[in-house]
Order: C-alpha cells, then sequence, then structure tokens
C-alpha cells in the first residue's frame, strides 16, 4: 500500500488535534463526537448514553454504523500554481495533507467522503462514501497527486469546475474547496458564479484560500534582482522586488477583498489558509461548520 505517507501524516494531524480538543477549553468539541452526539429535545431517549451524562452532566446519545449525517465533497485545485514554492510544492503538500486529515476525521465520525481533483477541467471524482476502505482510496489518490511530475502547465478554471460540482452534486453536502484562487480578472465573474451556483444547490461551502502569505500576499523577497516565473504560462520576468512590492500588495488586496466580499455575499466561509501556519485552523472551521450543519 503505497499510500503511508500521507496516511501516517493525516491519521497524526487527527490525533494531536484531538488531543489538543481535549486539553483546550473547547469541551464541547471532545473525542465523543466520533461515537455521540448531543441529545436533541423532543427525540426519543432510548439512545441517551447514561454513562457519558454522569461524567459530563450532559445528554449525549449514541450513534450507530449505518448513520451518516453528512456528505462531503473535498476539491483540491492542482493548477500549476498550487505547486509553489517549487521545491515543496508547498500549496498542494498543504492541501492534500490538509485534505487527508478531515477525510480522516470524516471516517471517524462515520460521515461520507469523496474527493474531486482539478485544474482547468475536473482531473478526479470519486463517489462519496463512509467506508475505511473508500477512505483508504482516498488516501492513495492523495499520495499520487503528490508524485506527479508537473511536466506541462496546467491553468486552473476555477468557476468553470464549481458549477461542474454542483451540477454533479444533487443532495445537499459539504463542499471543501482548497484553492490558491489565482484567476485572471477576465474570469471573476465566472468564479463568483459558480460560487453561487453552489449556493443555489443548498450546498454549505467552506473555501479555504491557500497562500504562502509572506511572498504571495506580502511580496516579501530579498533585495536582489530575481527572475520570476509564472508556473502556468511559464512568462518569465525580471525585476527587483522593491520596485513593484507597494503595486503588488495594492492588487492582491484589491482582488482578495473581492473575492471575500463575493463569499460573504454569498454565505461562503472564506478562510485563509497560509501554508506556514499549521492544520488546526482547517480542522477547527470543519468542526464548527460541521455542528452548524447537524
Amino acid at each position: 500500500r503505497d499510500f503511508g505517507k500521507v496516511d501516517f501524516l493525516a491519521k497524526q494531524l487527527v490525533e494531536g488535534f484531538i488531543t489538543g480538543l481535549h486539553k483546550s477549553p473547547y469541551h464541547g468539541f471532545s473525542v465523543e463526537f466520533a461515537e455521540h452526539r448531543l441529545y436533541n429535545t423532543g427525540e426519543s431517549t432510548r439512545h441517551i448514553d447514561w454513562k457519558v451524562f454522569a461524567k459530563t452532566d450532559r445528554l449525549y446519545t449514541k450513534r450507530y454504523e449505518e448513520e451518516t449525517n453528512l456528505r462531503c465533497q473535498i476539491v483540491i485545485d492542482n493548477s500549476s500554481s498550487m505547486r509553489y514554492p517549487v521545491k515543496t510544492k508547498g500549496k498542494l503538500l498543504f492541501s492534500t495533507l490538509a485534505a487527508g486529515a478531515l477525510s480522516h476525521l470524516l471516517q471517524r465520525q462515520r460521515d461520507a467522503v469523496g474527493l474531486s481533483i482539478f485544474s482547468d477541467n475536473i482531473e478526479l471524482s470519486t463517489d462519496i462514501k463512509s467506508t475505511p476502505s473508500h477512505t483508504n482510496k482516498i488516501m492513495i489518490h492523495l499520495q499520487n497527486l503528490l508524485k506527479e511530475e508537473d511536466e506541462s502547465a496546467k491553468t486552473g478554471n476555477v468557476g468553470k469546475v464549481l458549477h461542474e460540482i454542483a451540477e454533479k452534486n444533487r443532495k445537499r453536502s459539504l463542499i471543501i474547496l482548497f484553492s490558491d484562487m489565482f484567476e485572471d480578472e477576465n474570469h471573476l465573474e465566472e468564479v463568483f458564479s459558480g460560487l453561487k451556483h453552489l449556493k443555489h444547490n443548498k450546498h454549505e461551502v467552506l473555501l479555504f484560500h491557500v497562500t504562502d502569505q509572506n511572498t504571495e500576499l506580502s511580496f516579501n523577497f530579498t533585495d536582489r534582482p530575481h527572475e520570476f516565473i509564472d508556473l502556468e504560462s511559464g512568462e518569465k520576468i525580471k525585476l527587483q522586488p522593491s520596485q513593484i512590492k507597494a503595486d503588488f500588495q495594492q492588487s492582491a488586496e484589491v482582488y482578495y477583498q473581492k473575492l471575500k466580499l463575493k463569499c460573504a455575499q454569498f454565505k461562503i466561509d472564506f478562510i485563509e489558509a497560509d501554508i506556514h501556519r499549521g492544520y488546526d485552523a482547517i480542522l477547527t472551521a470543519y468542526l464548527i461548520k460541521r455542528a452548524k450543519m447537524k
């Protein structure tokens, strides 16, 4: 089984995260979420776990194998810009491990998960299932994604892909998107209409905006001449970073404010995911969203 690395690291992330929850003041999210859920007034008391009630003074009901509370589609952008920084394939590596950790978390909760990978079209789309063997298959796909050599430049087409995902997912689902959202200004309207289409189908959407914040948003480079290469078009330009830093920061800020505003309008959770800041924010954002969807 050659999915060892992603699978192992993703499991470690989940274990560390759950241990952290136990030690944190937020006891509402305890490890019991894997097997129990809070009792809702008015439902049958038959499945209440009285042992847990004795310990916590809270009413939880036991959950059973056949219960699947949630359908979740994880969508990863595989355009060439996601392989930046090139030495580490940084943004893609971050997204892959985060997706692996979320898949394990979903499987622990007996929720159904599916994976889609896209560049200018959908490259892979699995079924949405809740079995351990299916989660294993997702790990293999994630491992293969990291192994893939980026021989030809791949442009992204987020807008088109979001429309396709909205069409495919007829049942209400949680859509989790990992993307740097690097889109040409001309394609922005299509991105917005794709996001709107997802919400029109009553899906809940978490958009993780994956960046290397230090260089991609703050444009912090050593002040000497650099050659910058567009990973998607191959275009090259030589310049001194300080000459364009202020303009670059302003353009980036304007673009992302537009994106954030649209997400707020459509009630889509827009979450900054800086690849240097770790995974807890990703897993917490998912748990908060899931708790709201019950």
